[in-house]
């Protein structure tokens, strides 16, 4: 018995999300190691107990959860088949995802400034590993990035409608995604020291 289109789709769907779900899996596993990592180093002598994070992550982090907002009023306008909203929404979720970049490298930039250097003679642990957790987020913050100018394209190029928004959904599934790994370890990195 053959599928029909319909089934087709739902099915194909099915298998982004779950392999989309992996992915987060798999991330989610590679920051509890580093987490694991920092809270066992946290016991070193050489760990630096009096860290400010700095105001650049507090913006930063202000950015994504607006990120994942317009991006959630972007997949609730394509379904309404409000293109010119959706448009609106998805470049604006574009340019708060650039400002949340911005905003990680001025963060950087304020620890650099004030002596805090992940490695040589001035290096801290503490340093490191913020460094390493911020550097591997922006990472996976690109491909969201890319993955948004490929459903911006797609979405100029009319393959989105309130019956085919598989990309936006997908697309908004890893911001969100985004959005909470970064909740998360900004929490942890601010309770933590």
């Amino acid at each position: 018995m053959a599928m029909s289109i319909e089934e087709h789709k739902a099915r194909t769907g099915r298998s982004y999300k779950l392999l989309l779900i992996f992915a987060m899996i798999s991330m989610t596993m590679m920051f509890a190691g580093i987490t694991s990592a920092f809270v066992v180093s946290k016991s070193r002598g050489d760990w630096m107990k009096d860290f400010v994070m700095p105001t650049p992550f507090y913006i930063s982090t202000a950015l994504i959860l607006l990120c994942s907002l317009a991006f959630i009023l972007a997949k609730k306008a394509i379904k309404k088949d409000d293109r010119n909203l959706t448009t609106i929404l998805l470049l604006t979720t574009l340019a708060l995802g650039i400002g949340f970049v911005y905003f990680q490298f001025e963060g950087f930039n304020q620890l650099y400034l004030n002596g805090l250097v992940p490695a040589g003679g001035a290096g801290s642990i503490t340093i490191s590993f913020l460094y390493v957790v911020v550097l591997a987020h922006l990472m996976h913050l690109a491909g969201g990035i890319i993955s948004l100018l490929i459903i911006i394209y797609n979405h100029f190029k009319q393959k989105y409608n309130s019956s085919q928004f598989l990309g936006i959904e997908l697309g908004a599934m890893y911001w969100h995604f985004l959005d909470f790994l970064w909740i998360y370890l900004f929490l942890f990195l601010y309770f933590f020291k």
